[in-house]
């Protein structure tokens, strides 16, 4: 009995002794690498924290980038504004002198000599339409009674009268106003129709030779009458203008064939007068309802732009509100945020 009380004895103090025992590590060395790997990483992401509110080191200098869309959208705001008030003085400018007296056709070059500029000056000339050395330029759109129609801008030479002093003194291009496409085909056709007629006047003057000797032994000789054009001298009343300036997509004029925009001096030498001839745009109201073309242009449409003021104003409150928006974000995106308790 002895004997077993001190075995049970001893089984119980190695059971106590085995809970208590940690067996030593089999390999040292892995458990000294890493823990001296924690310990590094452990301060390199101490290092990498940003040491100020808001994360100064982390952004820097370069988060003023940030504010540069706001500075581009407010400077285009603040130009639109210029731009207004240039249109608005530009409009004026043009009302004011619409609204001058007319300067008779007889004084137009004299005063352009004295280096008064003419343009959007009214004007009353006097003469007669070379309607042969017409020029359409175009194609322009119209609406007509809702329905948009392609048509061209009658530019005619305006010739002087002889021994009217109420005449222009010199030739001036006047664009009488929109003219159907018809108008133009049929002008085209015309073209062919005067040259085959001057051609066949010349083989008539070479056979008029052999036809001498039968007009001498004829009793009646042949009387030829010349049919001299009735000219019927017209009064425009218009406004002095320059040449347009096309845009980019606008092509370049064909000489000879097709005109997309009004150049001055290429249209006068095409007509065969001077370059520096000037140019006036009709806008008579009084129309013919049974013959209403051309139609001449509206005087409302010399006060008028493609960008009116009140277009640069919404301009500038939509630049405006655009630098005002991406100013906010880019302050809320700087900001230092607000620690969590």
């Amino acid at each position: 009995m002895a004997a077993a009380s001190i075995s049970k004895t001893l089984l119980k103090g190695a059971r106590g002794l085995k809970s208590h025992w940690i067996p030593p590590p089999l390999f040292p060395q892995l458990y000294s690498s890493s823990a001296s790997a924690s310990a590094s990483a452990s301060s390199v992401s101490s290092l990498t924290e940003p040491q100020s509110p808001g994360g100064e080191r982390r952004w820097g200098w370069t988060k003023w980038f940030l504010f540069l869309p706001g500075a581009i959208t407010f400077g285009l705001g603040s130009w639109q504004i210029l731009r207004r008030q240039d249109k608005i003085t530009m409009l004026e400018y043009r009302q004011k002198r619409l609204d001058m007296e007319p300067i008779p056709g007889s004084n137009l070059y004299s005063l352009r000599e004295k280096s008064d500029p003419l343009e959007f000056r009214k004007v009353k000339v006097k003469g007669v339409f070379d309607e042969k050395k017409s020029i359409f330029v175009g194609p322009r759109s119209r609406s007509i009674s809702g329905v948009t129609e392609n048509g061209y801008y009658l530019i005619t030479p305006l010739m002087p009268i002889p021994n009217d002093p109420e005449s222009v003194q010199l030739p001036i291009l006047v664009n009488r106003g929109w003219v159907p496409r018809s108008w133009r085909d049929k002008h085209l056709e015309d073209l062919p129709l005067d040259e085959q007629s001057n051609n066949i006047a010349s083989p008539s003057s070479q056979e008029s030779g052999r036809s001498s000797l039968w007009r001498f032994w004829s009793k009646k000789p042949k009387i030829v009458e010349d049919h001299v054009p009735v000219v019927t001298p017209v009064e425009v009343v218009g406004v002095v203008r320059e040449s347009e300036n096309p845009s980019m997509f606008v092509p370049e004029n064909d000489l000879r064939h097709q005109w997309f925009y009004v150049d001055v001096p290429a249209i006068a030498r095409a007509s065969g007068i001077a370059e520096n001839t000037i140019y006036i745009e009709d806008i008579h109201e009084n129309i013919n309802p049974s013959n209403p073309y051309p139609i001449p242009k509206d005087v409302s449409t010399l006060i008028r732009s493609s960008v009116m003021p009140q277009d640069h104003l919404n301009y500038t409150l939509t630049w405006y509100s655009l630098s005002a928006a991406v100013s906010f974000m880019a302050f809320k995106r700087v900001m230092p945020k607000k620690s969590r308790r």
